[in-house]
């Protein structure tokens, strides 16, 4: 439906206990610090932090906290458990720490970074609270890799045992392409954070998050 926004897309998803519809996330270089663009997010939103500054972490902690919104900390156990967080891991190896955040998370999400089978298989064996599953679409964070598409992306998301959370190009002109029987949430940078959000991603600390690893969502 033109015009509709991807809140208000979020808002049309069966809603699944515990488990944020909107996510915004972070981006070293599209989105290093998203504290202004969570800011707006409705109570309930969610944001999954990925190779955030250590003081911007501690700073959106702070307000996730105070305006009702669950952070996700990607790659990192120690942080999440430090902030009270859950956690998110990317397509990658395990991270170190993570067998003491799986003993310690108290309820705190667990999700995964789901790209095809393998990353299926991975969400399975960790018994993941939710699965981010991407490249929906084409999508500005990653240009030229090849998308899911909506076919594809479907498949992926029906072989889960968890919620998913679709990502990647996911916007109020995408999303109503996207099965809503097996999406749990939607998730995106561009179309929750304004251009003056996008454009404050300046070029020192972009290359500072680059060099800490820029995370595969």
């Amino acid at each position: 439906m033109a015009g509709r926004t991807l809140e208000s897309w979020s808002r049309r998803l069966k809603p699944v206990r515990g488990l944020p519809r909107l996510w915004l996330l972070s981006d070293p270089v599209r989105l290093p610090d998203p504290r202004a663009a969570a800011a707006r997010l409705p109570r309930g939103a969610g944001v999954l932090a990925r190779a955030v500054a250590p003081d911007v972490l501690a700073a959106l902690a702070r307000l996730c906290r105070r305006r009702g919104l669950v952070l996700l900390v990607a790659g990192a156990p120690r942080l999440a458990l430090r902030h009270g967080a859950g956690l998110h891991l990317p397509d990658r190896a395990a991270p170190a720490g993570l067998a003491a955040f799986l003993r310690a998370r108290r309820g705190r999400l667990l999700s995964a970074a789901v790209h095809g089978r393998a990353g299926v298989a991975r969400a399975r064996r960790l018994g993941a609270d939710l699965a981010f599953v991407s490249p929906a679409f084409p999508t500005r964070s990653h240009p030229g890799a090849p998308a899911l598409g909506p076919h594809r992306w479907a498949r992926l998301a029906a072989a889960l045992p968890c919620p998913t959370v679709a990502l990647g190009g996911v916007a109020g002109a995408t999303a109503g392409r996207l099965p809503r029987r097996w999406a749990a949430g939607f998730a995106a940078i561009g179309a929750l954070a304004g251009e003056k959000d996008l454009k404050a991603a300046t070029r020192p600390r972009a290359q500072t998050n680059l060099r800490a690893g820029r995370n595969s969502a």
